[in-house]
């Protein structure tokens, strides 16, 4: 019996690294990927993939090992994220932008057996390895440009991308975990977020009905792939319906608005940041960007000045807005086209395959327009934080996942996020939301960029401060700021500081970085008692 049920799993078998395989059958000589001058069609590409798993697997890699992975966009990058996965290797992706100490916590947190690593990155890495203390790494490989030496103690990838071995079937079951990913780390250290293929394939399948998704598409990805935005809710959707991929290693604006021209780009995601930068960049409205169809935003809120200007300049462009985080891998709830300007600032309507609740301190559901924190309940979770049950079961109390962001439901059964927990201000007694101050300033018509965070105060324990990006050629004064906040918020809402900025922080994928502004701007209420 035991071998028959082997035959009908294998038989039923539907993974991650199995989705190149059957685009291909469908979709033999149609383009997959294009980076640079390498393009790939989706027959090269799962041929690839296939050669890949075969070199791990020679390598020695087995079901359940860890492979680190530190690169920015690149058609290597995305035959490794389903080469491992057919493997049943785990893969790791590292934010590149990380520190040499921040990436040792990860290698050997982690317990990596592998690390590849793009070639400009191998002195980071490197130095991360050195500092490592437990790190197993025993394979060391570099994805490097045509012609540059191979570092001593590294090994070229192309021997796996070219691999001539014999095909190998490893098999991965739907629960099995293939990805490992690393929060952000707001907290002291990032978590490992496991992942397995049912998670994120039913999030595929949300992502794809949700957001119109077909495989018509020619989508241009820029935000980086180790954050699961990018990776998970476009490139891998894209790859599972037979969409088209074009890759850029960054967001540059004037790069971004190039290509979206000369490749005839229908399909684009971007944080707010971005979708500001474009918006904002000198060639925006001298570039045709008539082929863009489908827009979609994400990793924070859109701010509604924004998403205004955003369809009067491209009214082409249909809007999504995609909200959820890592855990949920990562889609939870999507605010379609027709609900934009209607609902401007929600996070939509639960996806296809999630249910949503918002529940108060006893996890007890509230009412719509009651605030508190939002959970979910879908396959599109993760199966745990690793190594860390006690983490794992808190998220994990009453058997929803607990998101740590408050928010609220409509009348109309759309999701309004407030705040992430942390980011509530409490001042004077009062709970101050800082995305609601940012609203408020954003409707300056001098203001760009805004971000709203709280101070300790002698006083008040919390005061509510603004980092202020004035848009080019305004002159922009701390009190033009906060006059304009109190015509529009109670006067405890509106900030007690403000500062003026030429920029302000943000990670790759496009987050402002609160934590380093708090941090930066620590002590701007120090001795005032008012």
């Amino acid at each position: 019996m035991t071998g028959t049920k082997t035959l009908v799993a294998s038989a039923r078998r539907h993974a991650l690294g199995d989705l190149p395989r059957r685009t291909a059958l469908r979709l033999p000589d149609k383009m997959a990927i294009a980076d640079g001058d390498v393009q790939l069609s989706f027959g090269e590409f799962d041929a690839c993939i296939e050669r890949t798993t075969a070199a791990l697997v020679d390598a020695g890699f087995v079901k359940g090992d860890r492979l680190a992975l530190l690169s920015r966009n690149c058609w290597q990058f995305a035959v490794l994220n389903f080469a491992a996965a057919r493997a049943g290797v785990i893969l790791v992706p590292i934010n590149f932008m990380l520190g040499a100490e921040e990436i040792a916590y990860i290698l050997d947190f982690s317990g990596a057996g592998g690390f590849v690593v793009e070639e400009s990155l191998v002195p980071t890495a490197e130095q991360a390895l050195a500092a490592a203390t437990g790190a197993t790494v025993t394979q060391r490989v570099i994805i490097r440009a045509a012609d540059a030496p191979v570092p001593q103690g590294w090994t070229d990838l192309t021997q796996w991308l070219d691999y001539r071995g014999a095909s190998v079937d490893v098999p991965v079951a739907d629960d099995d975990p293939v990805r490992m990913m690393f929060t952000s780390g707001t907290e002291s250290r990032p978590k490992g977020v496991l992942l397995s293929s049912r998670s994120l394939m039913w999030q595929y399948v949300s992502c794809a009905i949700d957001g119109s998704m077909s495989a018509d598409d020619v989508e241009l990805h820029t935000l980086p792939m180790y954050h699961c935005a990018q990776l998970d809710c476009f490139l891998g959707t894209d790859v599972y319906l037979g969409a088209s991929s074009i890759l850029l290693p960054s967001p540059d604006p004037a790069t971004v608005l190039r290509t979206i021209a000369e490749r005839k780009v229908t399909k684009f995601f971007a944080p707010p940041t971005v979708w500001i930068a474009l918006l904002r960049h000198p060639d925006f409205q001298t570039t045709d960007l008539s082929s863009l169809r489908k827009g979609y935003y994400g990793a924070s809120a859109m701010p509604v000045e924004i998403l205004k200007e955003i369809c009067e300049r491209l009214p082409q462009v249909q809007l999504w807005n995609f909200y959820g985080q890592t855990e949920m891998s990562p889609v939870a709830t999507i605010l379609g086209p027709d609900e934009q300007l209607p609902a401007p600032g929600s996070a939509g309507r639960p996806a296809l395959n999630v249910e949503v609740r918002i529940v108060d301190d006893e996890n007890v559901p509230v009412p719509a327009g009651s605030v508190g924190e939002i959970v979910h309940r879908s396959p599109h979770a993760t199966l745990g934080y690793y190594n860390d049950p006690d983490k794992t079961a808190e998220a994990f109390t009453g058997g929803w996942f607990h998101s740590g962001d408050l928010g609220y439901f409509d009348e109309q059964g759309r999701l309004y996020v407030v705040d992430r927990k942390k980011d509530m201000i409490k001042t004077g007694g009062e709970n101050v939301a800082s995305r609601e101050v940012e609203e408020a300033i954003y409707g300056h018509p001098g203001v760009a960029e805004v971000s709203v965070f709280g101070i300790s105060h002698p006083r008040w324990v919390e005061a509510v401060a603004a980092v202020v990006v004035p848009k080019d050629g305004v002159q922009l004064s701390a009190d033009d700021i906060v006059e304009h906040a109190r015509t529009r918020l109670a006067g405890y809402k509106a900030p007690k500081y403000v500062v003026l900025a030429d920029s302000l922080p943000k990670n790759p994928s496009g987050k402002i970085l609160k934590r380093r502004l708090r941090d930066t701007h620590a002590d701007l209420a120090a001795g005032d008692q008012g």
